[in-house]
């Protein structure tokens, strides 16, 4: 093997110096200013990935507190709508209310006039007919004739005691 004849390692030496040389001018010039470009390309590109990230996020933050505001309000628009619908319709329900019960306390007050009519005419009724039949009881018992405004003042007493 001619690696290990000791006569032939000064010019092993040179030439790895030489190679190693070559290969530290080629990698130093050309392999590592691309490596070097390439991986400050990437930093410089995560860098504003990373700022763009922080933007959108505070933008995302900002929309959502818009958003957040604006469902507020429309909530709040909803229950004074809301509120107001239903004391327009507690102030409609109560008119109606009342004109029923006029309306009613009238009708109320003409029936009870009315019965009070046909309560006046069936006791003047009720008067005459208990007047006539007493009469005719009276005198049928007794035999004799009974005037007819003795009977009747005799029922008016009965009917106020």
């Amino acid at each position: 093997m001619p690696q290990l004849d000791f006569s032939s390692y000064p010019p092993q030496l040179i030439w790895l110096a030489i190679v190693f040389f070559a290969l530290y001018m080629v990698l130093s010039r050309l392999a590592l200013p691309s490596i070097g470009g390439v991986l400050e390309q990437r930093r410089d590109r995560i860098a504003a990935d990373l700022d763009e990230a922080v933007r959108l996020k505070e933008e995302s933050e900002k929309a959502l507190a818009a958003y957040e505001a604006a469902l507020a309000e429309a909530k709040a628009k909803a229950h004074a709508i809301a509120q107001e619908t239903r004391d327009k319709l507690n102030g409609e329900t109560e008119r109606l209310r009342s004109e029923v019960e006029a309306t009613l306390s009238a009708k109320t007050a003409d029936a009870e006039a009315r019965i009070d009519e046909a309560k006046s005419a069936a006791i003047s009724q009720i008067k005459e007919v208990a007047s006539d039949t007493s009469g005719s009881i009276v005198t049928q018992m007794i035999g004799g004739r009974i005037t007819k405004a003795k009977v009747t003042k005799a029922i008016n007493e009965v009917l106020k005691g």
